[in-house]
Parts: structure tokens; C-alpha cells; sequence
């Protein structure tokens, strides 16, 4: 196998030159350049990727944290940041955390210990501590974990209101409001106080049901769901994310019910499982691409040795009627 010397000397120039060349840290002229080109294709060279990250202090990784690859939003934001980290000159390592109980905290020692360049993390699990110990690019997806992490997210207030506003002008007066686990702070329970502060004003009653803390998965959803309907609660508006207020409004129709006639729903995200259902789900809108391009863009401004303090990126929601509410 071919190395570093049987290039240089191929070439005719020095093992210096050729590891300027390799490294991009120093000046090589462009007649020198073309030969240690030929030569390496000629000698079928492969440059020893782990040495020059090694020399760099970079590995070219960025490790992203989501609770569940499953889950309608974080398929789809999986699959957006890793565009756009591929375009920003960098591969992406992807952690399913929900199967593995320490798979969180092992991934930050990683990032400790430079096996990756940074984190952006969308996982709820670990305590804010374990985060504000490691003073490293880390980006933060849906979640506050201490002034010097970024977070990126969603204007939930405003998803909140319109989720609100629009069970209101359709007549609901008994409203089946599934909420996030409050253990954790997080930006996305704006958009639950908001809505129940609506709802109080307008004299709308609704029934809270908390989820269970880091469960996102769709056996857990329709467990939720058969909970909800052994109360024998009576309803006629449901708020929820995708997953929910699909598995409730398949449930609301095998007991005879029509919707939006006797039952009204407004999804939280707006993912494409929304449109896959009949009859499609009105929806509140997360732009997921939106939110995938700005972790990404603050992960490589932080590795680039950007530092941010106090730093919210906050993206806008749009509500998509569709005919699960009439109007």
C-alpha cells in the first residue's frame, strides 16, 4: 500500500510538500500541486482521514440527538440537517436515544473526549447539569439548557393561539387538550399555557391529559389514546401533536362519531402524516427545514469558535385548515 513518501517521491517533490498538500496548511504551488495529484491517482493514495482530523483538531462529525428516528418530526428533521451539514463540509452521526437509557450521556463524552466537532441535541432525558459542564459547540433543538447554548425554535405561543382560536370559531365548549410532560423546561409549553389561558377567557372547559416524560413513540400514543377513552370523557375539539390527534380522531371514528361534524381536531406540527389520513388533519405547522437549517448553521458558527450567549433563534408557525374543522 501506497504512503505519504512513495507519493513525494513519485512526484518529485518533498514528504513537506506533499503533507502541505494534504493538510491545506501551507503554501503549495500549482506545477507541485498537479503532480501530487498524478501521483496519487497513479499510486492509488487514499489520504489517512483520521490523521489529517487528527492534525486539524477536527473530526468533520456532528453528532445529532433525537428521542425517536420514528417519530413524523424527527424523520423529517433527521433528514433536512443532514443536508444541510453535508453541504456545510460535514457528516452527520445519528443517535436514537429513546432505545439506549445513558445513549445521551455517552454521545456528550464523545464530544468531550473530540470524537465529534459538536452536538445538536432534540432529547429531553439528561438534566441540564450534564450539559452545562461540557462547554462545547452544542446546539439545543425544542429546549432551554443554560444561557451559553443556543436554542432553536418555534414561536409555540403563536401555535398555541391559533390551535385556540380556530376550536373556538368552530364551536367547540369541551376540549380534549393532550399536554407535554412538565418535567422538563422546554419552549414547547408556551403553546399549552397560551392555549389554556385562551380557553379560560373565552369560559371554554378542557381536559388536560399529561403525557408521560421522553415517550414519543406510537405504541405509547395509542396507549394514551385507549386511556383517554376508558374516562368515558365526552369532547368535541381535541389539540395534539400529529401522531395523537390522529390515533384519537381513528378512535373517536370507530365509536360512530363523525368528524368534524361531532368531533373537531387541530394537529401540532404539521407533518406529512397529517395529509395521509382521511379526512386530512387541520394542522398547526412547524417549518421543520426552517429549523434544520438554523441548527446547522449555529453548530458550524460555534465550531468556527463563534460563542453565543443568551441566543434564541425563533421561527414562525402557520396553521394549514384542512377538514377536520369546518371552518
Amino acid at each position: 500500500m501506497a504512503g505519504i513518501r512513495d507519493v513525494a517521491k513519485e512526484a518529485g517533490v518533498g514528504v513537506g510538500t506533499v503533507s502541505r498538500f494534504l493538510n491545506d496548511s501551507g503554501y503549495v504551488s500549482e506545477e507541485a500541486r498537479t503532480k501530487i495529484e498524478d501521483a496519487m491517482k497513479k499510486l492509488d493514495y487514499t489520504p489517512n482521514e483520521l490523521a489529517r482530523n487528527l492534525y486539524h483538531k477536527k473530526t468533520g462529525i456532528i453528532a445529532v440527538l433525537v428521542p425517536n428516528v420514528s417519530n413524523p418530526f424527527f424523520a423529517e428533521f433527521v433528514d433536512c440537517v443532514e443536508s444541510e451539514l453535508y453541504n456545510a463540509g460535514f457528516k452527520m452521526m445519528l443517535c436514537n436515544t429513546e432505545k439506549e437509557s445513558n445513549a445521551e450521556l455517552e454521545y456528550l463524552d464523545m464530544l468531550n473526549r473530540h470524537i465529534v466537532d459538536g452536538v445538536i441535541t432534540g432529547v429531553h432525558s439528561l438534566k441540564v447539569e450534564e450539559y452545562k459542564r461540557i462547554h462545547k459547540p452544542i446546539v439545543a433543538l425544542d429546549r432551554y439548557l443554560g444561557e451559553e447554548i443556543p436554542v432553536v425554535a418555534v414561536n409555540h405561543k403563536e401555535g398555541g393561539r391559533l390551535a385556540a382560536e380556530t376550536l373556538i370559531e368552530n364551536g367547540c365548549k369541551k376540549i380534549l387538550h393532550f399536554i407535554g410532560n412538565t418535567k422538563v423546561e422546554s419552549p414547547y409549553h408556551e403553546r399549552h399555557y397560551e392555549f389554556e389561558r385562551i380557553m379560560k377567557e373565552n369560559n371554554i372547559r378542557t381536559i388536560c391529559y399529561e403525557l408521560e416524560w421522553n415517550r414519543l413513540d406510537a405504541q405509547y400514543y395509542r396507549e394514551a389514546v385507549k386511556d383517554v377513552m376508558s374516562q368515558n370523557i365526552d369532547f368535541d375539539g381535541v389539540f395534539g401533536v400529529d401522531r395523537l390527534a390522529i390515533e384519537c380522531m381513528n378512535e373517536v371514528i370507530r365509536r360512530h362519531k363523525k368528524v368534524p361534524r361531532d368531533v373537531k381536531f387541530v394537529a401540532y406540527d404539521g407533518t406529512y402524516i397529517t395529509e395521509m389520513v382521511e379526512p386530512e388533519l387541520t394542522a398547526i405547522v412547524q417549518p421543520i427545514g426552517g429549523l434544520a437549517k438554523e441548527s446547522a448553521r449555529l453548530i458550524c458558527k460555534l465550531i468556527n469558535g463563534k460563542i453565543y450567549k443568551d441566543k434564541n433563534i425563533i421561527l414562525n408557525v402557520e396553521l394549514k385548515k384542512r377538514k377536520t374543522t369546518i371552518v
